[in-house]
């Protein structure tokens, strides 16, 4: 999956109703209906605002984590990658979103794709590899996309 990066934009806030008791997938509650305070999403989206940027996702190799072609996601530089984590890689002169694999026992690093189309990736010492930020939140459009 290849990636268009932006940087994060923080000179606006942006804070809107939220609904603080949640909002239920199942029969409603209306003792829940009301909206008790504001949410700002830059505050709620992005821990580390210095380190964060955006990406749209491009193609379907994350299918199977959820991520769809055209998704917004939200990426920190200043995380550590642990196994499992989905993250932005630089891998030969391009990015790539993929789950990260490390394998201790052969002493090397794996890029799985979430799609069986595509083989997962060997790291070797002979790649240009740069783990250069983990995926925090993946913003999907609803309204409109059928």
């Amino acid at each position: 999956m290849k990636l268009k990066l932006y940087s994060a934009d923080f000179s606006h806030s942006l804070s809107l109703d939220y609904a603080e008791g949640g909002v239920r997938a199942g029969f409603p509650s209306p003792a829940q209906d009301y909206i008790s305070e504001a949410i700002d999403l830059n505050k709620e989206l992005i821990l580390h605002p210095a380190t964060t940027y955006y990406a749209r996702a491009v193609g379907d190799s994350m299918v199977g984590c959820g991520i769809d072609d055209g998704d917004l996601l939200v990426i920190d530089k200043s995380l550590e990658a642990q196994d499992g984590d989905i993250v932005v890689a630089f891998l030969d002169g391009e990015f790539t979103l993929k789950i990260v694999r490390f394998d201790s026992a052969h002493q090397c690093v794996w890029l799985i794709a979430a799609n069986e189309e595509y083989p997962p990736i060997k790291v070797t010492e002979g790649n240009n590899f740069l783990i250069w930020g983990v995926l925090t939140y993946n913003i999907k459009k609803q309204h409109g996309k059928r």
